[in-house]
Formats: C-alpha cells, sequence, structure tokens
C-alpha cells in the first residue's frame, strides 16, 4: 500500500519581477528525500530567474525528527551574498531553522509562504506552486532590506 506524500503548499509573490522572476516555476513537483535547491541555478529544483539571486541561493532539507514517523524540513542558506528571513528571523550563511506548519520566508524582494501538510511516506514529498497576485507578507520597514 502506497503512503500519502508530505505536501508543501508554495505561495510566490515579487513586487515587479513576479511573471519573470516565477518563469520556470512548475505548478506542482515531487521530489526524493533530499534537498531541494532554491535559486537562479540551472541545476536548481526551483529555479527563479532574478540576477541578485545566488545560483544556489537556500534549500529546503527534509529530515526525520527524533520519535516522528513523519517528515519535517528545515531551511539552509547557500548564500553568502544577502539574509534570508524565516518567520521574522534574520539567517545568514548555513545557518538554518526548522519549519513550522506555516512559515513566513522572504529574501531579495521574493516573498514565499510554505504551507505543510503531512503525509505518511519518508521517500518523497511534492511541492504544489502557486504565484500570489498580492504580498503574502507584511514587513515593519527596519525589516525592508535583505542585507
Amino acid at each position: 500500500m502506497e503512503r500519502p506524500l508530505t505536501v508543501l503548499q508554495v505561495s510566490l509573490y515579487h513586487p515587479t519581477q513576479g511573471p519573470v522572476a516565477f518563469a520556470q516555476v512548475p505548478p506542482q513537483l515531487q521530489h526524493d528525500a533530499s534537498r531541494l535547491l532554491v535559486g537562479r541555478g540551472q541545476n536548481t529544483h526551483l529555479q527563479l530567474q532574478l540576477p541578485q539571486l545566488s545560483r544556489y541561493h537556500l534549500s529546503l532539507e527534509p529530515y526525520l525528527e527524533k520519535g516522528s514517523s513523519l517528515l519535517a524540513f528545515c531551511l539552509k542558506v547557500l548564500t553568502r551574498k544577502s539574509c534570508v528571513w524565516v518567520n521574522g528571523l534574520p539567517l545568514r550563511y548555513l545557518e538554518q531553522v526548522p519549519l513550522g506548519t506555516i512559515n513566513r520566508i522572504s529574501f531579495s524582494g521574493i516573498q514565499m509562504l510554505v504551507r505543510k501538510e503531512g503525509g505518511a511516506s519518508l521517500e518523497t514529498f511534492v511541492c504544489y506552486f502557486h504565484l500570489s497576485p498580492s504580498p503574502l507578507i507584511y514587513r515593519p520597514k527596519a525589516q525592508e532590506t535583505d542585507e
């Protein structure tokens, strides 16, 4: 019997470059339990077309939490260029943070809302990507820069 997949519902928004930045984003991506790479590089799983992004900007890394039989995820910053904000927490190069059920992520003008829906499969997960016409995250003026 096949086990249901963990689902990541990912909404994406950019204030000016949305259609261009997200031109390579598929509506759905099924992925094995290795890290999912995000950046502008050709070898990334989620390729975003913005020149200020690193080839490998960040990764979503699945793992099995101790005492759990469900996939959990952490976000790891792979860029040295700028900061990535996760739920209001600034992260720099090689810093990582576990993701909860709902996560607000921003980097290089991109706003990303990641919602995790649990499944029982430990080998595969699926991402559904949605492009948002309006902002996903309210940030105070003090947090408006990635630097």
